[in-house]
């Protein structure tokens, strides 16, 4: 599984964090709700005091890239677009104006929440990967719920820095197909060379 992260603290915490182990990586807090609901308290109250956003996940390179893709394939002004896991909201800012946005707590989905033209996870699954209860069974949770909202012939647009391409086509197999491999940073060290992080572009069979 890949390491280190495309710019952003938080993602490159995640990919420390977690050490890959069968069907999937060490269990941690950066996987549970808690942590999070803490974390993005501190940013709101950091915001409210100082005017800071707050961490750009991976990193702005990787915010435009996935905005540039959306322009580059000629999107629909009024497509629908889920934020899965929004955080600070500083990409969610990025769309507003642009594209038509939905905020939902993605584990606990409204059930009347379907159709989306496009979805968009960065850094999301990688910590329900890290989930200490049961992981395994809130990825498959996740995919199930992605394929509910997400409409036949739309996009999910995932970026991670704990899963390979390879794995993530394997995760996604079941009703998605790999529609595009975004560019993304290399690095080398030992004579081998890889990506810092994974960024596809699947779509709903």
């Amino acid at each position: 599984m890949s390491a280190g992260a495309d710019g952003g603290g938080a993602a490159a915490a995640l990919s420390r964090e977690g050490s890959p182990v069968k069907d999937g990586f060490v269990p941690s807090a950066l996987g549970t709700r808690e942590h999070w609901d803490a974390v993005y308290e501190r940013e709101l109250q950091t915001f409210q005091e100082y005017g800071d956003t707050g961490e750009v996940w991976f990193g702005e390179e990787s915010m435009n890239r996935l905005i540039k893709w959306m322009q580059k394939h000629k999107i629909p002004l009024d497509a629908s677009v889920l934020d899965i896991g929004t955080g600070n909201g500083v990409f969610l800012v990025e769309l507003v104006g642009t594209f038509s946005v939905h905020v939902e707590d993605f584990l606990n989905l409204s059930t009347k929440l379907s159709g989306f033209h496009i979805c968009i996870d960065k850094g999301t699954f990688d910590a329900i990967s890290l989930n200490p209860d049961n992981a395994v069974e809130k990825r498959k949770q996740y995919v199930k719920s992605l394929s509910s909202v997400l409409r036949v012939k739309g996009f999910f647009l995932i970026t991670s820095c704990n899963w390979t391409k390879e794995e993530l086509l394997n995760e996604f197999s079941e009703g998605f197909e790999l529609f595009e491999e975004l560019p993304t940073p290399k690095f080398s060290f030992g004579g081998r060379s890889g990506n810092s992080v994974a960024a596809l572009v699947f779509q709903k069979s």
